[in-house]
């Protein structure tokens, strides 16, 4: 078995896998700042639960866009598997290529969604990640990634309104029942919703007039992924864990099954 851990900007996102087959994962918030013996208590008894020990354990894979919170949790591996730990960042010898103009600055999130996409789908892709930020990443059927798009986050949009006005009240992001809200609330949630649903739309579109590919397939992923992915037009595939499945194919290349 594989663990593998994306660390995010909100959350940490824990998968455990045989195989490929995603047999359980959880989410862990980020922005609580933990040691080293917290997160292996947390992981040990995560793992517990489902019975799974260090033995169980071949390998652990993982990628941070939080420089400290992804080392605390490398530490953290190292105790709780009983394998080796790998670390995917623009050095990774993995099969793909960063053509972009800064190749070292690129988030390791969107290297693991290139692998992902080369492997799974096989074709000129924009992955369409709803997290923290909303990036589009442009990929090649043969695994090089041509940069993209990043724009505030669908949470930005709540927290937003939520911190900078009196009297508007945090809400939870849902599809509403109509465009026009009849309550604050309902308000609140068409608005970010449907700006979040027409922000994907808009940007796919103008990505899809400038880059010269004829077809390309469009996927989303990320922590809101099944909430505006199948609200939007352009979007063809949900696929809430790309990333996880792209660490996991990063070990198979890293222990020579790639």
């Amino acid at each position: 078995m594989q663990i593998v851990v994306d660390v995010g900007n909100t959350e940490t996102v824990v998968g455990l896998f045989r195989g490929r087959e995603l047999a359980f994962h959880w989410r862990l918030s980020t922005v609580v700042p933990r040691t080293v013996d917290e997160y292996a208590h947390l992981l040990r008894s995560l793992l517990g639960d489902v019975e799974v020990g260090p033995a169980d354990l071949e390998q652990a894979v993982l990628c941070s866009v939080v420089p400290e919170s992804g080392e605390v949790l490398r530490v953290t591996l190292e105790r709780v598997a009983a394998g080796v730990v790998h670390v995917v960042g623009p050095d990774s010898s993995l099969p793909i290529e960063l053509d972009v103009e800064e190749p070292r600055t690129v988030g390791a999130d969107r290297i693991v969604n290139t692998l992902a996409a080369r492997e799974l789908y096989g074709r000129d892709t924009i992955a369409v990640d709803l997290g923290t930020a909303t990036t589009f990443d442009l990929i090649t059927a043969e695994g090089v990634f041509c940069g993209g798009v990043i724009a505030p986050g669908v949470s930005a949009g709540l927290e937003w309104l939520a911190r900078r006005t009196a009297k508007l009240p945090r809400v939870e992001l849902r599809p509403p029942e109509r465009t026009i809200g009849r309550r604050t609330e309902t308000c609140i949630q068409s608005g970010i919703f449907y700006s979040a649903v027409d922000a994907v739309d808009g940007i796919v579109r103008r990505i899809r007039e400038e880059w010269e590919k004829e077809d390309p397939w469009v996927v989303a992923t990320g922590g809101y992924a099944t909430v505006v992915g199948p609200h939007c037009a352009t979007v063809q595939h949900v696929e809430p864990f790309l990333t996880l499945y792209g660490l996991v194919i990063a070990g198979e290349h890293y222990a020579g099954r790639g």
